[in-house]
């Protein structure tokens, strides 16, 4: 059994090994150089143009994100806008029948309270009456019922309150159904 040497196995050198390279060639050629590193700037320019691309891709999915929290946020706040916007004629009727008179004082004290208590829970979610009366005559918060000629008060002015108007948290409930003044035709 013949063995062969360790140093068979090692590494000759390029030149020493292959007989059709020479000593001149072992060096590195400039116009392979200039491809390693034309392709080295290509290399670098993608990865560059790859990390501004998963940088807005981030930044795109944080908006994103962001946006949803938002939306999921808002849509939780006002979930409750409907269901606050059904009880409201309860509450103009109430006010209703407390403008009536009646014979019964206890009667109308429990309604009063009964009122009260309805009114005040929903104040806790987020109902906000509006007070219009005097107040400049606003087509976004006010739906004009009727239009009265006087010289009694300012133009476009609210004079009553027939139905009263409501915000939620901030945003429009209900228009206040109100008569404004209006001066009075020249002749």
């Amino acid at each position: 059994m013949s063995r062969e040497p360790v140093t068979d196995h090692i590494e000759k050198n390029p030149v020493e090994t292959n007989p059709d390279v020479n000593a001149d060639q072992a060096e590195v050629d400039p116009a392979g150089l200039e491809a390693i590193t034309a392709e080295r700037d290509r290399l670098a320019a993608e990865n560059a143009e790859l990390q501004d691309r998963f940088l807005r891709f981030q930044a795109e999915f944080q908006n994103f994100r962001k946006r949803a929290d938002k939306d999921r946020l808002e849509y939780s706040e006002y979930a409750s806008m409907e269901a606050v916007r059904t009880l409201l004629p309860i509450i103009d009727d109430f006010e209703r029948a407390l403008q009536t008179e009646t014979a019964d004082r206890t009667y109308a004290q429990g309604m009063e309270l009964i009122r009260q208590r309805l009114f005040e829970t929903l104040k806790k979610l987020g109902l906000e009456p509006m007070i219009v009366q005097g107040e400049p005559f606003d087509p976004h918060i006010h739906h004009a019922v009727e239009m009265v000629e006087t010289e009694d008060a300012p133009d476009h002015t609210v004079l009553a309150e027939y139905q009263r108007g409501y915000n939620f948290k901030g945003r429009l409930l209900r228009p206040a159904m109100v008569k404004v003044a209006v001066e009075p035709k020249r002749d």
